[in-house]
This record gives C-alpha cells, structure tokens and sequence, in this order.
C-alpha cells in the first residue's frame, strides 16, 4: 500500500491514533537495496500461503543510499575471485573481519548485479580497441552474463547510467512481492520480543508518516535492514547548507538502536567511515581517482602521498599500510597528516587529469569525457554540481578542494560496524561463526532468535555497497523462509498490550498536546523539547568529545567519560521530547535512535584501547595499533531485561590465506 506525497504542511498528531494489527510469517523492515533483495526472493522459497509484508519509511522507489543514484556498481567479482575479494576487504579494514560473511557474499554478488542489467540498468562496456560504450551503445554491446567486458575503474567497480537505479530494483521487488504487502510511509520504531520464549523475536510497533496511525505487527521471523547512521556528528556545512551530508540523511541508526534494545549482540561498532569527498557538496572522487586517474595535491603543489614522508607514516601501520592498495583510513591519514603540518588544503587536481586524457582523445570523446566529468555527480550528488557552477568552477579549467567529512556509521560501504550475524551453514565456517535454534544454522541470523539482518546491518564485513547489500538480502530471504518453516509451529505473543505500546510510540504527541497552550511559541517550552533541539545538542557533544571534525577526529578517554555523562542525559530528556506533527513525531523517534546508536559506537571506543582506525579516529591515550592485545572484535550487548551493557572481545579466525 503506498500513501500520496503530503499536502503543503505536516499532518497534525493527535492524541488517540488509530491502530492496525497485523500478524504475518515473514515481517521486512526497511526499503533499500537490502530490502529490495529480500522482497524480489522471498516468494521463490516460501510456500503460497506464506504471510509476508515490507514496512518502508519511505516510497521503495528513493529509498535508502542509491535514492538519489550511483554512477558505478562498486562490487562486482567478475574474473576476480571470491578469495581475493576477502583479501582486498580485509586489507581495508585494517585486518579484522568476518571471512566467511565475505566469502559467501563474493560467491553470490554477481547474480544480482546481471538481474540489474536484465532489467534495464546501462551498464557500461568496453570495446575490442579499449574504447568506452555507456548508455544505449552500452547496452547494445551485449550484457555481462554473455560475457561482454565492463568498463573498470578499479578491480572491484563498473561504471553504469545510475540515475534511475533504485528506480530499477525497486520496480522489480514490488512486482515480486506484490504491492498488497507492502506499507509505505511506515516507521517501524521498536522492536518485540516473545512473552513466552526468551530472546526470539515476536513482532514490531511502528506508525504511518502520512496519518495518525499506529501499526503492531506479530511475525514468526524479521529481517531489519534500515541503513546505517547519519547526522550523528555536526557536519561541517552551516548556514543554509546545514545538514547536507554525504550520506542519506533519513539514516538514523534505527538498524542497530532497534536490534541491540531487544539483546542482539553488536561488532565493531567503534569503526566509523569519514569519507574523503569533495569540499562542501560531497561530491565522490572514486570516479575521479580510477576512471579519470586524477591525482590529489598538497597545498604546495605536491604529490605527498608519493613523498618519503608519507611511506614512513604508512610503514607504522604495516601491513596494511605496505600493502599494494592503501587502506582508506591510511589515506584519510595522509590527508590529515599533511594538513596538520601545515600544508594543506587538500586539492584533487582534475585539470591534470583531463588534459593528460585528452591527449589520446578527438574533440567530441574530450566533449563526452568532459560530460562525464559532471555526470558522475549529476547521478547521485547533485548538490556538487550546483557548487560547482556556483563556484563558477569548470574542472578542467579550475581545481578542487577534497576534505574529509564528518563521521557515518555503517556496515556495507568502507566500514564495519553492525551486528553479529551468523554466517553460512558450511564445514569452513568456524562453529564460533555460525549458530541458530533447535540444532539449525540460519545464515545471517543475530544472536536473537529469528531476527535477520542485511547490508549495512551485518557487521564485520564491509565493502558490499549496492549490490552486495541486494545479494545479501536475498540470501537472507532464503533463511527466513527456512527459518518459518522449521518453526511452523511458533505463534507470536507480544509482551505488551495494544494500548501500551501506542502510548510508547505517541507519547511525544501527548507531551506536546499537553504542554503547548503553556507558552506562546510552540518550540520553547519548559515541558518538552523539539527533536531538532535534541538533534543540534547531540552532534555538539560528539563534535567536541566523541572525536568529530573539532578535534580532527580525535578523543580520549577522558573525554569519552564527558560524552558519555552527556549520552546519558540525553536520554533521560527524550523522555520530555515533544511532537506536534508527524514529521516531528518520525524526528523525535529518529533522535532517540541516534543517541542509542552513539552509544553503542563509543562505548566501543572507549573499550578497544588502541587507534585501530588512524585516519577515521583517533584514541590519544591509545594513538597506535596493539596487534597483541587487540587484534580481535570487540563485540557489546544491552540486556534488555536488566538494562544493562556489556562490551567484551570475539576471537579473529583466519580463513583465507
């Protein structure tokens, strides 16, 4: 079922909202490319009258972080193999992942990415002479499965037309799992665990973002994948470009906050990405770097990453930082390094870059390459080419500025964070690594029984991006349908009555309601606070203490005790947060997401006592890597009957030499 656009203006809360209860076998929560992947796989495995329905926050179609588009599929394994895939993952990461989650990802990936092209993604394809064919030409060369080449800008990336490709995969889930079981506009915001069987997942509580209407829905089996977390940290935009962040700003951590309430075991979540891009419009420079082989200047005019210095920085974090591919954090701490001496700014010198490819090229391919050049922001950061045009900014007349942004959560791009997930059912697979209920192993489970995750849910094993994230979402189909049948004789009961839990779910619109006649301004009161005033007193305190662009991404342990007293004030006062309409109300339960979600992630920090990350944060009473105590997870867990955290370490297993 999907809801028009809103009218001009929010929909006024109220205080009695109606309820819906539904009971289903199979419940998916969220609508990105994850989502996408379980809903087109779900009916393949599970029997007809199998109950299954998708709750989106959003509409499918620009939901989750391709909404707006992508200009590459940056996994795709091709005439790679699976191996090495784990070994260029695990350089990254600086050592430290979950092989066998790679692995079986790397074995998986590329079906999802022909089932794109099929239907209707351009991708792009090289010709005999070496020449580039995007679009429609792209497209008539023939297609990946019949074994036309790509274009690479990497090992690991293919160029495409993106525009359109959620759009694409979106179409396709629906049409899979049929509109009459998807809900959009709904926010799921808690999670149920059974009354009668401890630690299994029953059902989840959530509400319309387009009427006042509060959904409780039982399921046998759940799988969440709502993206990673942003706007945790002040982005460095301000004025009229506050908020704009690199990634999708509907992200709020909901995956982690609404799994780790219910008991599910988190890992790494101390690692963070703060994504090198382009200066203010957070343009990529992937593009830039492999496709137009550009290079990036320190504010002398030097190629510092090649300088001696630069080596001798890189031979502490060896072998990661000798290896053939840099890590990403290590090249972020080049960045850092260089303007910290004083050298900076950072600049991507794309007029170097063009003019050296338009020595090989006539006018009209220097046209289309130059075409290129702005399309490749045109498809998924468009606030890059509006900068640049205000900047009057033409790249292969004019430089540009490439700075590190602010910090993001997430598991599926180049960072590791999320939950700990089982993985596959195979004799390689460590026993530490796979686990399930009644003698059963289901592949990409969490340590709650019958809940699933995907994408930038599943911890440990980054680099998945778009398509390992869809990939990922249909293996865990697959699991979920195992999963209600092994237990078809399971009935959900939830804890809570009906009228409980929309008074949880409401219960800033009756704080609101109750309090607003008290002041003439409806945002300052004394008996409740906007989530917008909660939103900027959250990013202050990790701007400052949890290691946010203030301190060039650095903390310490005392100032984690500080943050962490501020954490917890924070959520006593989203006791009082107060929402007038429903989009304040959908702000108010993504602020109480968030604040959990940052918890999670510097209690983890504070634990692991050692800079695993240089380049992404940095520990000063802890400033180098510990291979000897710390090569290991750190893995955390809220009781959610005691109320309480524990934060401990999982053992590294190595699978792939």
């Amino acid at each position: 079922m999907a809801l028009p656009n809103k009218p001009l203006g929010e929909t006024k809360a109220v205080k009695d909202p109606a309820v819906e209860e539904l009971e289903v076998d199979i419940l998916i929560v969220g609508g990105g490319m994850a989502a996408c992947g379980t809903a087109f796989e779900v009916k393949k495995w599970a029997a007809p009258d199998t109950k299954i329905l998708l709750c989106d926050k959003a509409a499918m179609e620009r939901s989750g972080a391709v909404a707006q588009g992508l200009s590459a599929i940056n996994t795709y394994i091709g005439k790679n193999t699976p191996d090495d895939y784990v070994r260029m993952v695990r350089n990254d990461l600086m050592g430290i992942v979950r092989e066998d989650l790679i692995f079986d990802l790397g074995t998986h990936v590329d079906d999802s990415v022909h089932l794109f092209e099929e239907w209707g993604l351009p991708v792009w394809k090289k010709t005999a002479e070496g020449k580039n064919l995007d679009g429609k030409k792209g497209q008539a060369a023939g297609t990946l499965k019949s074994g036309a080449e790509p274009v690479r800008t990497g090992k690991w990336q293919i160029m495409i037309n993106g525009e359109s490709y959620k759009r694409i995969v979106a179409e396709a889930a629906k049409l899979a799992l049929g509109t009459d079981n998807i809900i959009e506009r709904c926010f799921i915001v808690e999670l149920l665990l059974d009354a009668n069987k401890p630690n299994q997942i029953a059902g989840a509580v959530g509400f319309s973002v387009r009427e006042n209407k509060v959904y409780i829905i039982k399921c046998k089996t759940m799988m969440v994948a709502c993206g990673g977390a942003v706007n945790i940290y002040m982005p460095r935009s301000v004025g009229e470009g506050k908020g704009r962040a690199w990634y999708p700003v509907w992200n709020a951590g909901s995956t982690y906050t609404m799994c780790m309430k219910v008991g599910a075991e988190l890992s790494m979540m101390e690692n963070r990405f703060t994504p090198a891009r382009f200066k203010d419009g957070y343009g990529p420079v992937g593009a830039w770097f492999l496709l137009f082989k550009a290079k990036t200047l320190n504010g002398l005019g030097e190629n510092f990453a090649a300088s001696d210095a630069a080596k001798a920085e890189l031979e502490k974090y060896a072998p990661y930082g000798t290896a053939a591919v840099t890590p990403t954090c290590l090249r972020n701490h080049l960045m850092l390094f260089e303007m910290k001496a004083g050298r900076g700014p950072i600049i991507m010198d794309t007029v170097t870059a063009l003019g050296e490819l338009g020595k090989t090229m006539d006018k009209k391919e220097l046209k289309h390459l130059e075409s290129e050049a702005w399309e490749d922001f045109l498809d998924m950061t468009c606030g890059q080419a509006n900068l640049w045009c205000a900047q009057n900014c033409e790249p292969e007349k004019k430089v540009s500025e490439v700075m590190p942004t602010e910090p993001y959560l997430l598991g599926s791009h180049s960072g590791c964070c999320g939950l700990w997930a089982s993985g596959p059912d195979a004799a390689w697979v460590p026993d530490s690594y796979k686990w399930g209920d009644a003698g059963k192993i289901y592949n990409r489970m969490t340590t709650v029984v019958g809940l699933f995750t995907a994408g930038d849910g599943v911890g440990c094993s980054g680099h998945k991006f778009s398509s390992g994230s869809h990939a990922e979402g249909r293996i865990t189909a697959k699991e979920m349908v195992k999963f209600v049948r092994d237990h078809a004789d399971f009935k959900p009961a939830i804890k809570q009555s009906a009228q409980e839990l929309v008074d949880m779910v409401y219960k800033p619109v009756r704080t609101y309601l109750e309090n607003c006649a008290y002041t003439t301004a409806v945002d300052i009161n004394p008996n409740y606070i906007k989530p917008s005033g909660m939103a900027l007193r959250l990013m202050k305190a990790t701007h400052e203490y949890g290691a946010g662009t203030a301190t060039y991404y650095q903390t310490s342990s005392k100032s984690l005790e500080i943050v962490m007293e501020l954490l917890e004030t924070m959520r006593e006062d989203c006791e009082k947060l107060g929402a007038g309409d429903l989009h304040e109300l959908m702000r108010a339960w993504e602020i109480y997401h968030r604040i959990w979600t940052v918890e999670a992630h510097l209690r983890h920090i504070q634990f692991r006592k050692e800079t695993r990350y240089p380049g992404f944060y940095y520990q000063a009473d802890y400033p180098g890597q510990d291979d000897a105590n710390w090569f290991c997870f750190v893995n955390s867990k809220f009781d959610p009957a005691k109320k309480e955290w524990s934060v401990f370490k999982k053992d590294y297993v190595k699978i792939i030499p």
